[in-house]
């Protein structure tokens, strides 16, 4: 109730300030660190798997349109599938070179901080009312290389245990396969058996209850069988959203009151999930030791962080350069700024194991990192946008030319 309440006003004071919301929480929950209060609540990777990410991941999943996907579905999933490996690439070579970080350590710290976690832009976004491709490009990235670096960093963690045996890395292989398929075949199941039950009752509370079985069953039963849950839920919600929710068919399978109801119930959730790990980074980065580990290992995390993604959103974009797909280089520079890491990254340091080398090494410069992406990028990013030229609008974003033209994206 204290953190809600904290939300609760940190929400009104973020809007007078023109702050994104999850910034300011970061902000308080750090300044909150210094009056030493007792939440009873610490992050944890349980905390952040089985409570945060789920309505996170679901609600953004529900909004996304297969038709906007499928259109551009080529770049979107060249910058989360490669983009991811690229970026984990990067980072992982240069803690090596700059810090004489063991291989093992550094390949699994880039892999965990290589997904973006947009929340802190994608909340800007909403604030302004800011809507069009720039958005289905951050949110659909963000919400498939989340995926891909869960993916990976089961593999790059298990070849690290393994000492690089080449009888594992074959495993790795099928391993990642599994992983995959199976995360996509369990969302999916829990989708279509949600949206088939609901056609049956007109209650718009049990058609309610119905989705946040899809969200969080989908979640913990893919965890159970070690498959992705992140890919689990995500296609849960991809296929509730377009079987129904996002629909034009006003006999769908979920009654008028009911896709109303479950809208505002997942932006409501998103919110309280967004209210609690938002926070609890400020409180828990505040309390963080970092003075102990030298400003040169932090700045230099961060800058291979950001260098990654420079590496993998201008080159990779230069593709789709004279296509349909092209995108411009003013949503290419929204890209790269907005990457900011998150609530996944933190979480993966937080389940790394006590014998991984530089493990505690691994979950101070993750903190680190997001910090900075959160608090330093997040709060910039809509004065970015607006210094590039984007403006705000109900209907898309608008892109004012040399001449004062407004262009659609």
């Amino acid at each position: 109730m204290a953190l809600l309440a904290v939300a609760i006003i940190v929400a009104i004071a973020a809007r007078q300030f023109r702050l994104p919301y999850t910034v300011g929480l970061v902000i308080v929950g750090a300044i909150l660190t210094l009056t030493k209060p007792d939440f009873g609540l610490h992050l944890t990777h349980d905390l952040i798997f089985d409570l945060i990410l789920p309505p996170l991941l679901f609600e953004a999943a529900l909004s996304i349109p297969w038709r906007e996907l499928r259109r551009d579905y080529f770049p979107i999933t060249v910058l989360a599938t490669l983009g991811t490996v690229i970026a984990a690439c990067v980072v992982t070579a240069g803690m090596i070179w700059l810090l004489d970080w063991p291989v093992p350590s550094a390949l699994v710290f880039g892999v965990l901080i290589a997904a973006t976690d947009p929340v802190a832009i994608i909340a800007m976004f909403k604030d302004n009312k800011f809507k069009g491709r720039l958005c289905l490009l951050v949110e659909s990235e963000s919400l498939l290389n989340d995926g891909a670096a869960t993916v990976l960093f089961v593999m790059a963690l298990a070849w690290a245990q393994s000492a690089g045996h080449a009888q594992a890395s074959l495993e790795m292989v099928t391993t990642l396969v599994r992983i995959v398929l199976g995360g996509v075949i369990i969302g999916a199941a829990f989708g279509g058996v949600a949206i088939l039950v609901a056609k049956r009752t007109s209650e718009h509370l049990i058609e309610a209850a119905l989705t946040t079985v899809a969200a969080y069953g989908s979640f913990l039963a893919a965890e159970y069988f070690d498959v992705s849950g992140v890919l689990a839920t995500v296609t849960a919600g991809l296929t509730i959203g377009n079987l129904d929710l996002l629909s034009t068919n006003e006999k769908g399978y979920l009654s008028l009151k009911g896709r109303e109801f479950v809208i505002a119930l997942w932006e409501f959730a998103a919110f309280l999930a967004n209210s609690v790990v938002f926070l609890l980074i400020g409180i828990d980065v505040a309390a963080v030791p970092f003075e102990s580990y030298g400003l040169r290992v932090l700045l230099a995390s961060v800058a291979l962080v950001l260098l990654g993604r420079g590496l993998v959103v201008y080159p990779l974009s230069l593709l789709f350069h004279r296509s349909r797909w092209a995108i411009s280089l003013r949503e290419q520079h929204v890209l790269w700024w907005g990457g900011l890491r998150g609530a996944q990254g933190l979480a993966l340091a937080l389940s790394l194991p006590p014998t991984l080398p530089l493990r505690h090494e691994i979950v101070v410069v993750t903190f680190g990192v997001v910090a900075f992406s959160i608090v330093v990028q997040g709060s910039r990013c809509l004065f970015c946008c607006e210094g590039l030229g984007f403006r705000r609008g109900s209907a898309a974003w608008q892109l004012r030319d040399t001449r004062g033209n407004a262009k659609r994206l």
